[in-house]
């Protein structure tokens, strides 16, 4: 009896039991005491047994109602050819799991006829060298037959109790899928209508063997009006519906070959639960599954958490979404009224359907949404993101558009999108694109941007501190214009008399108040590199001192 499949601590614990087959009924002690040989049907021993049936009819068939295991010694069978074949005919006819004798009384070999019979309907015939208490075999077999469908029960009500608990604190459909994959032991697969995978929670292997060619797959897939095993590939499938139409389906996919085995009663019951719950939790939760799909596998490209390059392209492609030659760009749109970032998902979204542009849209924090595009390699990525910052902007005037680099692979797509976040961390409020753009990208990060997303590092704080805290303080002290006089100096490039007109003052006192920076500075002005040196702690120093430049008032 094989131990994997004599559990009955439930779904939960490590999968579901599967039926008693012939294959368990050879191996109980009490049969293989009568040297079993299998002398047809090897590939057949798979077979359900639901009864045993201990016969010495020339026609037991009639007696039998299918999956019986048919004990005989061999007494009542008949000599004609023709009527061997009848008998067995009926036994096959009926589906009986399969035909044991017994060579001991009248047979010591199997007659031709019978195995040739056997053989041509499909029937397992096994012959037992040796004499077997057939009534043991009945008691053995029918206690663990009633054993376990009474385990079958305690397992589908502890499936049921476990869904509804689910239910009743409103769990998502990612919390639904991954909670019938653990109960069954296999991959369970959320899609809509168009054949979009948009929950995958493997069992027993990986992402992209699950979603590989999903859309193909599906579509060779057929649906029914309730649970049911279809198509090439044997999934197991079952309506969702959302207020009383189909509005897509739950696939449980069947293990690897020689792996789990068949299904058994309990995965359709897993199924069907899994399928109820998912209908009340579409009419529960509002937001469309399509979205919260995009926002997982988004967050995943962005922040690289998939295993493989093979699963996040399995994972992209599994959304109706290209994986092939081209380009993917990411874009993060900045809203800083946090409460329009649902509305800018949605905006974003219609805007790049209405034109035709695929692409991963979804909210990675409060107030930003990412945008993976994926476009070919003919058409520019530039008028697809002036586009998209029309509508960021009609939504909100102060959205800021941020985009990383195009890539050509998919699995780079997170880089894109660091590239993106630092060009965002780079931008103060309000801050105006270069002209003739609605959008920021790397090439605009300059010094001053560089410092602005480094703003919070203790070591420009000390930096800025450092160089310019003694001349700060004089004219704190004071009330002198030092600091101005610095910064004149500065933006003039060391020109003395365009410093002084910058500031207002004559070139005598110009040279006095440079004097005096030298002095409390310690340093040579004359100096291209003290001179840029200074140039970067005041410009330092203007951006600590701005308005909302701080992390918290972000």
């Amino acid at each position: 009896m094989r131990e994997n499949r004599r559990r009955a601590d439930g779904p939960v614990d490590g999968g579901l039991c599967g039926p008693l087959t012939v294959a368990d009924v050879l191996a109980l002690p009490v049969l293989a005491a009568g040297r079993p040989e299998v002398v047809t049907g090897a590939a057949r021993l798979d077979r359900q047994v639901r009864w045993v049936h201990i016969t010495e009819l020339t026609d037991p068939a009639s007696f039998l109602k299918g999956g019986e295991l048919v004990l005989t010694t061999g007494m009542p069978l008949p000599d004609e050819p023709a009527q061997v074949r009848r008998y067995v005919d009926e036994l096959a006819d009926v589906e009986a799991a399969a035909l044991v004798i017994e060579l001991v009384r009248r047979y010591h070999r199997p007659p031709d006829t019978l195995v040739r019979a056997c053989r041509n309907r499909g029937l397992p015939l096994v012959t037992l060298a040796h004499d077997v208490n057939f009534l043991e075999v009945t008691q053995v077999v029918h206690s663990l037959l009633l054993g376990n469908r009474t385990d079958a029960l305690r397992r589908t009500q502890r499936i049921h109790e476990a869904f509804t608990a689910l239910t009743l604190r409103g769990a998502g459909p990612e919390d639904v899928v991954r909670a019938g994959a653990e109960m069954s032991g296999r991959t369970v697969v959320l899609e809509n209508l168009v054949h979009q995978a948009l929950v995958c929670e493997p069992s027993g292997g990986t992402v992209e063997e699950a979603l590989n060619g999903w859309e193909r797959r599906s579509r060779a897939t057929p649906s029914g009006d309730g649970a049911g095993m279809r198509g090439p590939e044997g999934w197991l499938v079952a309506p969702v519906e959302y207020q009383g139409e189909r509005w897509g389906r739950v696939a449980m996919l069947p293990g690897r070959a020689g792996g789990s085995g068949p299904f058994a009663p309990e995965h359709v019951t897993v199924l069907e639960r899994t399928a109820m719950a998912l209908t009340i939790a579409r009419l529960i939760r509002g937001a469309p599954w399509e979205r919260t799909a995009h926002r997982s596998v988004l967050r995943d490209l962005a922040e690289r958490r998939h295993r493989s390059p093979d699963e996040a392209r399995a994972r992209f492609g599994a959304l109706g979404l290209p994986t092939g030659p081209g380009g993917f760009l990411a874009v993060l749109v900045e809203t800083p009224a946090q409460d329009d970032t649902e509305r800018q998902e949605i905006r974003l979204t219609e805007e790049l359907r209405a034109a035709g542009v695929p692409a991963l849209i979804g909210a990675l924090t409060p107030g930003r949404v990412g945008v993976l595009l994926a476009l070919r390699a003919s058409r520019p990525w530039r008028t697809v993101v002036e586009r998209l910052a029309g509508t960021a902007l009609a939504v909100d005037p102060r959205a800021v558009l941020s985009v990383g680099s195009q890539v050509t692979d998919l699995c780079d797509a997170a880089r894109s999108f660091r590239e993106a976040a630092r060009v965002a961390e780079a931008t103060p409020p309000g801050l105006a694109p270069p002209a003739g753009r609605t959008f920021h990208e790397v090439a605009d990060i300059g010094l001053r941007g560089l410092l602005y997303a480094l703003r919070d590092d203790i070591r420009v704080q000390e930096y800025a501190e450092r160089r310019l805290g003694r001349l700060v303080d004089h004219d704190t002290r004071h009330g002198t214009e030092l600091l101005a006089t610095l910064r004149h100096y500065l933006d003039a490039a060391g020109s003395k008399t365009a410093a002084a007109r910058l500031g207002g003052v004559s070139r005598e006192t110009l040279y006095q108040r440079l004097r005096a920076v030298e002095r409390l500075l310690d340093c040579d002005l004359e100096s291209g590199e003290q001179r840029t040196a200074l140039h970067v702690a005041l410009t330092a120093l203007d951006v600590l001192r701005a308005p909302g430049t701080t992390r918290d008032s972000d």
